[in-house]
């Protein structure tokens, strides 16, 4: 869970041994998420605050939305094309689609997605085969707390919460990191003396399934 890195005086979160930018991949993606490219994080937090402003609180329908937008943007192109011939405006032009999202990135998104669901599919496959009884009351137990808080609150609202700790956290967590930390090391310790003692009272009478036998 924790290691020591060089130039930091206690153990690191997840075990990292590189930087929060370098663990985040070291890409744009990363500049956006640690406010490197503050224009860019703001944008996308100030975009996400205010769809989420218009659909939740505001409680506008998304396809309504859609279809006004939609007018304005024709109605201001047909007011432009036709006025341009009589004030000399030039004539608006529409980006072409290849330009915007091109089919080798769409393609690789489509990769990405679908070895990440697998790895995420065979993962639950090997918790629910009880090959680790620890992790497998772990995970359920997270699938339960996921699924309280996912009651409490409407799914948009639940996806910009998301969006919202994705911008937050890691800046936060970049800016703090040594107190995080030690936190963080201090409750894995307790966490872990705590199933040391469940692991040798209780878990270890559980007898397992045939699956997980034959795993050992």
């Amino acid at each position: 869970m924790a290691t020591t890195m060089q130039g930091h005086s206690g153990p690191r979160l997840f075990g990292r041994e590189r930087t929060l930018h370098a663990a985040l991949g070291g890409r744009r993606a990363a500049d956006i998420i640690l406010w490197r490219d503050k224009k860019a994080s703001a944008s996308i937090l100030a975009a996400a605050t205010a769809a989420w402003g218009l659909f939740e609180v505001a409680e506008f329908h998304f396809l309504t939305l859609v279809c006004y937008a939609a007018m304005v943007g024709m109605l201001v192109f047909f007011v432009w094309t036709n006025a341009s011939s009589f004030f000399n405006l030039p004539v608006p032009r529409v980006p072409d689609p290849e330009t915007l999202l091109s089919e080798r990135a769409t393609r690789q998104a489509i990769q990405g997605a679908h070895r990440r669901l697998s790895r995420l599919v065979q993962t639950l496959y090997d918790i629910a085969c009880g090959k680790d009884l620890k992790m497998f009351i772990l995970t359920v137990l997270s699938l339960y707390i996921a699924s309280v808080v996912a009651d409490c609150f409407s799914s948009l609202t639940l996806l910009y919460l998301v969006v919202l700790g994705a911008m937050t956290l890691p800046a936060l967590y970049e800016r703090y990191d040594s107190e995080v930390d030690h936190l963080v090391a201090r409750g894995v310790h307790d966490l872990r003396t705590h199933f040391a003692d469940m692991d040798s009272g209780v878990l270890r009478k559980i007898p397992r399934g045939a699956g997980a036998a034959a795993a050992k």
